[in-house]
C-alpha cells in the first residue's frame, strides 16, 4: 500500500493560502498549458497528472517577490473603447489565467489593445492594479472583500463576507471605492471549499449533501488539509454547523494527490479540494453539496481600476456579460479542459465566448 505520507509523481504541495478564514480560492492547479492530451495510464500516475496540477490552487498568498512586472499606462480613459491599451492582471494559476484570456478577449473586441500580465499573487497584483499599473482583474467576491478588511481594520478585524454573495459584494464595493476600484458584476461561479466522496460511496449510502452524510451517522476520516481541523470553514464546520463525525484527520494538502488517491483507494471517505476543480470526475470523485450554506460566497467578479480605461462603459458591459453567463460548471470543464486535456488557456477562453455567443467564431 502506499503511503500516502510520501509525494507520488512529485512534491507534495499544498494548497496553503486555504488554511485562513476566509479561505482563498483555490487555482485549479497549475498551468498546464500544453496542447497534448495525456495518454492512459496506470491510477497513481494519473493521479499525479490529474491532482498535481491542481495543487497550486491556493497559491494567491504565497510569498512573492522580485522584478516590477508591470508597466504604467498613461492612457486616459474616454470611454470609447479605440486605440486605448488595458492590462489585464492577475495570479498565474489555470483558473486565473483563463479568466484573464476570457477578460482579455471580450476587452479586446470592445476595441481596447490588451495585455494579459499574470503574477505570483495578490500581493503582488493589487497594489499595481491601485496605482493604474493594471486595469482590470478577476477576483473572488469574499476572499477580496477579506483582503481588504484586514488591511483596513487589521488582522483581527470583524468578518464582512457571508455565503450571501449580494450582501459580501457590497461589503466589497466599499472596502474597494476608497481604494479607487470598481467592483462590477459577480458571477454565479463561485470557488470555494468543496468535500468530495466516491460516486461508489455516495450511491451505496444515499449521498448528495453535507446533511445526507451527517445524517447517516457514518464514521468519517477526512483527507484535508493541517490547519483544517482548527478552520471554520473546514472541520469545526463539519462538526458544528453539519453534525459530521470526523474519526480521524489525514493531512495530505487540499486538492493534491495525495488527498484523492486516500479517498479513491479508501482510507479516508471525505477529501477537501475546490468547487472548480475540473479533475474530480475523471476520478470517480464527487461533491456533496454545501447545503446550509458553510462556505462564504466566492463568486468570479471583475475589478478594476476606476479612472483607467477599464473604468468605462464600454469595458464594464464587456466584462459584465461574462459574469452573465459564466457558472461553476462552466468554469470547472474550463480548468479540466487545461489542466487534464493540456489544452492552451487563451484558446479554451476564446472557444466558450464563442459557445456562449460573447464573440463571434
Amino acid at each position: 500500500m502506499i503511503d500516502l505520507r510520501v509525494p507520488v509523481g512529485g512534491p507534495l504541495v499544498t494548497m496553503g493560502a486555504r488554511v485562513c478564514d476566509p479561505m482563498l480560492p483555490p487555482d485549479t492547479r497549475g498551468r498546464g498549458r500544453g496542447t497534448q492530451k495525456a495518454a492512459l495510464m496506470p491510477l497513481t500516475s494519473r493521479l499525479s497528472l490529474l491532482a498535481g496540477t491542481a495543487a497550486l490552487a491556493l497559491a494567491l498568498t504565497a510569498c512573492g517577490g522580485g522584478e516590477d512586472a508591470f508597466k504604467a499606462s498613461d492612457d486616459a480613459s474616454s470611454g470609447t473603447g479605440s486605440s486605448e491599451s488595458i492590462t489585464v492582471g492577475g495570479a498565474s494559476f489555470t483558473e486565473s489565467l483563463i479568466m484573464m484570456e476570457m477578460y482579455a478577449a471580450l476587452l479586446e473586441d470592445a476595441g481596447y489593445d490588451v495585455e494579459v500580465q499574470p503574477v505570483d499573487n495578490r500581493e503582488l497584483y493589487a497594489p499595481e492594479l491601485e496605482s493604474g499599473n493594471i486595469d482590470v482583474v478577476p477576483e473572488y467576491a469574499a476572499t477580496l472583500a477579506e483582503f481588504f478588511n484586514r488591511a483596513e481594520n487589521g488582522p483581527d478585524a470583524e468578518p464582512v463576507a457571508t455565503g450571501d454573495v449580494d450582501e459580501t459584494v457590497t461589503s466589497l464595493r466599499e472596502l474597494a471605492e476608497a481604494r479607487g476600484l470598481e467592483v462590477l458584476e459577480p458571477a454565479e461561479a463561485a470557488n470555494q471549499n468543496a468535500f468530495f466522496v466516491t460516486e461508489a460511496y455516495a450511491t451505496e449510502n444515499g449521498l448528495e449533501t453535507l446533511t445526507d452524510l451527517a445524517e447517516s451517522g457514518l464514521p468519517v476520516v477526512l483527507a484535508g488539509t493541517a490547519e483544517c481541523p482548527e478552520r471554520a470553514k473546514c472541520e469545526i464546520g463539519l462538526r458544528e454547523t453539519y453534525g459530521i463525525q470526523i474519526t480521524e484527520d489525514l493531512p495530505l494538502g487540499f486538492g493534491s494527490v495525495q488527498n484523492k488517491q486516500a479517498v479513491v483507494q479508501g482510507q479516508a471517505q471525505l477529501g477537501l479540494s475546490g468547487t472548480t476543480d475540473g479533475t474530480l470526475g475523471e476520478l470517480g470523485l464527487v461533491v456533496l453539496e454545501d447545503d446550509k450554506g458553510l462556505q462564504n460566497a466566492d463568486n468570479l467578479l471583475p475589478v478594476v481600476n476606476a479612472e483607467g480605461p477599464a473604468g468605462s462603459d464600454v469595458a464594464a458591459e464587456a466584462l459584465n456579460a461574462l459574469s452573465a453567463v459564466l457558472s461553476t460548471d462552466d468554469l470547472a470543464e474550463l480548468n479540466r479542459r487545461v489542466d487534464e486535456d493540456r489544452e492552451q488557456a487563451a484558446e479554451v477562453a476564446r472557444s466558450y465566448l464563442v459557445e456562449k455567443g460573447l464573440l463571434d467564431a
